[in-house]
């Protein structure tokens, strides 16, 4: 099948970035390897009970008691059907692609809330991003990075990302203005505006960005185990192949309840700082004279 001109440019355009930046790629790929293998490695050399006492009580500490037993529950199950291992590796690879997401997207969308122009060329590539199918981020990622894990978290960045950067961007764009000319009348500089009143404020925002990302990183496991990411996607894989009712089922229920962990638990942070932002916006009530009107 032959691709039209738009076909041929993309093409062309990966091919020249490998012939001419293959040192680059290589390099960035062993560092960021090197990174995914120290986090994983460090992840699974926390014994299971010592995780499961630690995720109880940050669930006990950020949902209450009916969480942390659902917690306890679900990480009970995933260690009984013998997916332990596999769910680290996962999780090694979400929370590498998060931190990248964050630390690319959280900037751009500081960015993109304080220029227009800017904004404007942010909302249609991410628009391209988003609707883009997740297979289709694979071919160049294993072009440039090879297989494994590498690649698998590349592609997981690019799709998982949008959402961050919207979310910022419209947080930073929903602070009051009172609270920027209060700022200014005490001759605040930008970038204290932005630090201590625009990102207080548009912390519930971005918490939610924050839980989306996590989210569809935490989708495209299965997608990214085409590549060698290995994980409860790889597990998922291996039933598809051969159409094993079981092992389909088992890695997909793993998935769901680590993506139901992670959800509650950023989405609680969102929700407290909601909270509190409620609070601390919320105008003092006038205080009684003390006297009543005589006639």
């Amino acid at each position: 099948m032959n691709s039209s001109i738009f076909g041929r440019v993309a093409e062309d355009a990966v091919n020249f970035l490998f012939s001419h930046f293959r040192g680059g790629f290589d390099a960035f790929s062993a560092a960021l390897g090197a990174v995914i293998k120290l986090l994983e490695d460090g992840l699974g050399a926390v014994p299971f009970i010592a995780m499961l006492v630690i995720l109880m009580a940050l669930a006990l500490w950020r949902r209450g008691v009916v969480f942390a037993v659902f917690v306890g529950a679900a990480l009970y199950v995933i260690n009984y059907m013998g997916l332990w291992a596999q769910t680290v590796s996962t999780l090694a690879l979400v929370v590498a692609a998060t931190f990248f997401s964050l630390v690319i997207g959280v900037p751009l969308g500081i960015w993109g809330a304080r220029n227009r122009r800017v904004e404007v060329v942010l909302r249609s590539l991410l628009d391209f991003m988003q609707t883009m199918p997740a297979f289709v981020y694979l071919i160049p990622a294993v072009i440039l990075f090879g297989l494994g894990r590498v690649p698998a978290v590349i592609a997981t960045i690019v799709f998982a990302m949008p959402p961050v950067v919207r979310l910022t961007t419209l947080g930073i764009r929903q602070v009051r203005e009172e609270l920027l000319e209060a700022g200014r009348s005490f001759g605040s500089t930008d970038a204290q505006l932005l630090w201590k009143i625009q990102l207080p404020n548009a912390l519930p925002s971005i918490m939610a960005g924050v839980n989306q990302t996590i989210m569809m990183a935490l989708s495209m496991v299965v997608v990214a185990s085409m590549i060698g990411a290995g994980g409860l996607g790889e597990y998922v894989l291996s039933g598809i192949q051969r159409l094993d009712i079981g092992i389909g089922f088992e890695g997909g229920l793993g998935v769901v309840l680590l993506a139901i962990i992670l959800d509650r638990l950023t989405e609680s942070f969102g929700v407290k700082a909601k909270k509190k932002k409620k609070v601390i916006s919320t105008p003092a009530k006038p205080a009684a004279t003390g006297t009543s009107a005589q006639t």
